[in-house]
């Protein structure tokens, strides 16, 4: 009997020991809009289904608190075939990636925000989307995040406000000498002699 469970649990290694998954995250990248309106900072992911047999189905994403930003979960939540990997790095644009925040227009430069996003996901015999069954819950994924708010860069004056600021600075300067002299000439020609 003990010969027969010990067998039983044998023959389990194998299947247990193949349904793992690894689930990565990207260093933050920092993204300025123009003149230092808006900040922000976003992670990209790489997920690597180990499993020969199983599907991996990423079900939910927690990233926890963050402070002086706004947290938006970009995502796609991919279902990924035996033995398929996916890499999805950050993109603002679109957006793309695991995650991102926007940081609050009071954040103090040099601010941290710093985490552990953790990963959800179930195995299926199959594809989901095809007649694929459930078969357990796949252990949870972590991954540490740290995002630092840089400080604004100020912008350079640009030619064309930097040369009309100095036009505008000359023309009052010489009409300032231009009063002053007209002044001159002014009280010259009515004084009086005697």
């Amino acid at each position: 009997m003990r010969t027969l469970f010990l067998a039983i649990c044998l023959s389990a290694l194998p299947g247990l020991a193949a349904d793992i998954y690894t689930f990565n995250v990207s260093p933050a990248e920092n993204v300025s809009g123009p003149g230092g309106l808006f900040s922000l900072t976003g992670w990209g992911y790489t997920l690597q289904n180990q499993s020969s047999s199983d599907w991996l189905v990423t079900t939910s994403l927690d990233a926890g608190t963050f402070l002086y930003a706004t947290p938006q979960v970009i995502f796609d939540h991919p279902h990924l075939a035996p033995g398929a990997s996916v890499t999805v790095p950050y993109d603002p644009i679109t957006p793309a990636g695991l995650y991102q925040i926007l940081w609050d227009q009071d954040a103090p430069a040099g601010y941290v925000n710093s985490g552990t996003f953790t990963l959800s996901a179930q195995w299926w015999n199959g594809d989901p989307l095809a007649g694929g069954v459930f078969v357990s819950g796949a252990p949870s994924a972590s991954a540490g995040y740290t995002a630092t708010l840089t400080a604004p860069s100020v912008p350079e004056p640009g030619t064309f406000e930097l040369t009309t600021v100095t036009l505008i600075g000359l023309l009052l300067a010489v009409v300032g000498i231009r009063r002053s002299r007209s002044r001159g000439q002014l009280a010259d020609a009515v004084r009086i002699p005697g």
